[in-house]
């Protein structure tokens, strides 16, 4: 049986690293006694897998993380027993059942990702607003891209999916998972130069809002969030209440 977690990072906690978040989970999964499976072999390990990890700073609202159970729990239970071991700044928000197959993990279907830009500097003209709106009018935007062997340039428009202002904060749903995958620090970067500004003198809050997986077909894009791909488990106390 697998479970898709949902929660999200906010506060101090969003300068923990992604290995750190790992930990605190597995300490979160004994002390609210989740009956999540191990690896067999000699060095067994909770089986866990992350969505997409979160960079250092950046907050969220919709992080993801995959685990096999060695039997079922009712989700309300298990949401309430994880956030009882939380601490502020983690907040587990539900507790889904996925599909068995492994090209179905959050890490394999990720195609999406929703973040919120904001400004935190004054190094930004007034007009910031009136000028993002023009360099996403470009039908090109080249940046070079850090790869692990090499850098290159690539063209990251038709990667930035939808965008728009909303008050003092950009919002952007970018291409997200393996195959593509699109920062919004380096968009960010990329109009700084746009505006001909020194890109150390800007600073910019990231706060991820969802991630997406795609169903769509026939090469047309339908997002659903991970999260819908699953559903909640009840037990039979649980139903016999709700009904």
């Amino acid at each position: 049986m697998k479970a898709r977690i949902k929660f999200r990072k906010y506060g101090a906690l969003r300068f923990i690293g992604h290995l750190d978040v790992m930990r605190f989970f597995q300490k979160v999964m004994r002390r609210a006694d989740i009956p999540i499976a191990f690896t067999g072999g000699f060095s067994p390990h909770m089986i866990m897998s992350f969505a997409s990890p979160l960079g250092i700073g950046l907050s969220s609202d919709g992080e993801y993380f995959d685990i096999e159970l060695t039997e079922q729990i009712d989700s309300r239970e298990a949401v309430r027993r994880m956030n009882q071991a939380c601490v502020e700044g983690i907040e587990v928000l539900s507790f889904k059942q996925i599909q068995e197959e492994k090209k179905m993990t959050g890490m394999t279907i990720l195609a999406a990702a929703d973040y919120l830009v904001t400004p935190k500097t004054d190094a930004l003209p007034d007009n910031w607003r009136e000028q993002f709106a023009e360099f996403m009018e470009q039908p090109e935007i080249h940046v070079i891209k850090q790869t692990k062997r090499s850098e290159k340039e690539v063209d990251i428009r038709p990667l930035i999916y939808k965008w728009e202002i909303r008050d003092g904060s950009i919002y952007m749903q970018n291409a997200a998972g393996s195959s593509e995958n699109l920062k919004p620090d380096l968009v960010m970067e990329a109009f700084c130069r746009f505006l001909g500004i020194e890109e150390d003198s800007c600073m910019f809050h990231y706060h991820r809002l969802e991630m997406y997986a795609d169903t769509g077909k026939g090469g047309k894009r339908r997002l659903v969030t991970l999260e819908a791909l699953g559903k909640d488990w009840e037990t039979a106390d649980e139903k016999k209440d709700s009904d």
